[in-house]
């Protein structure tokens, strides 16, 4: 997979979602399993309050493969906030 292609998708239009993602696309994706790097491409093309309403725990997706993933972005968000290096 493209990591430029990735990361330009990774860019949200609302910067809440690019503090969560960019970070989590740097330090986390390259250690994921290939099919939960998969699951982060599918929910790349999802609509932005979608994701941030899960990621918030507002709402939980249809698809149970969604919410692996965002799960995984949950689970790490405080792993990769920039004062942690």
């Amino acid at each position: 997979m493209d990591m430029n292609r990735l990361s330009w998708a990774s860019r949200r239009g609302m910067l809440e979602l690019d503090l969560m993602f960019l970070p989590f696309l740097e330090k986390v994706y390259p250690t994921l399993e290939l099919k939960d790097q998969m699951r982060y491409w599918k929910l790349l093309e999802c609509e932005d309050q979608d994701l941030w309403n899960w990621l918030l725990n507002r709402e939980t997706p249809g698809n149970p493969e969604l919410q692996k993933i965002i799960d995984i972005i949950r689970k790490t968000r405080y792993l990769v906030r920039p004062d942690n290096g």
